[in-house]
């Protein structure tokens, strides 16, 4: 089973029927026990860091999210704010403390266009590592929709999977053993993000 965190802060929905237009046994879970029989999990997010933050701890998302991705090793999506809040720490509206589980922290996009604007919203070419197992099968350049206006530094770079071109480079997905984000929506963005997907489900 697919379980899919709801923390009251997604775009479930869509995110739901894209994992079960693939064929998964997909659950929307607004319990944290309801985790425990999945097998992979999805953490989507849609909105602010801390907001996201503060629902995870009130629901009691935050200690079993930590046990079964950190100790249990169970594969873990993140997906926009899910992607996020997987950082140290998040600029956004102060200093507010993420999962830590990817070292780095998650700062205002400031494009060197000024023609570019902020949020960044829209199709985007994102270039990955040819070692990406979740790229597989994707040509170069392919284009993702993307809506946000932080993003993540890495403070190792061999943790960033992809990344596109924004007024400057732009993490667009990032990867560390049993977990993988993306900044884009893979729901949202065709045939080319449900590969992604379903390179996850593989």
């Amino acid at each position: 089973m697919i379980g899919i965190v709801d923390h009251r802060m997604g775009n479930l929905l869509s995110v739901f029927n894209a994992f079960e237009y693939l064929g998964a046994d997909v659950q929307l879970c607004s319990d944290p026990r309801d985790l425990e029989d999945a097998e992979k999990i999805v953490l989507p997010g849609v909105g602010a860091f801390p907001d996201c933050m503060k629902n995870l701890k009130r629901l009691g998302f935050q200690e079993t999210l930590n046990r079964l991705v950190l100790e249990e090793k169970r594969p873990v999506l993140g997906i926009c704010l899910g992607m996020q809040v997987m950082a140290d720490w998040g600029e956004e509206g102060g200093e507010h403390r993420g999962l830590g589980w990817i070292p780095g922290r998650v700062v205002r996009i400031k494009p060197d266009d000024s023609a570019l604007k902020v949020p960044h919203v829209g199709w985007n070419d994102v270039h990955y590592s040819s070692k990406s197992p979740f790229f597989q099968g994707l040509p170069q350049g392919p284009e993702f929709y993307f809506v946000h206006s932080f993003h993540m530094e890495c403070t190792d770079p061999a943790h960033v999977d992809a990344w596109c071109d924004y007024g400057g480079k732009v993490t667009a997905a990032v990867r560390r053993e049993n977990i993988f984000a993306t900044q884009f929506h893979p729901e949202k963005s065709q045939d080319y993000g449900l590969k992604i997907i379903e390179n996850f489900l593989a």
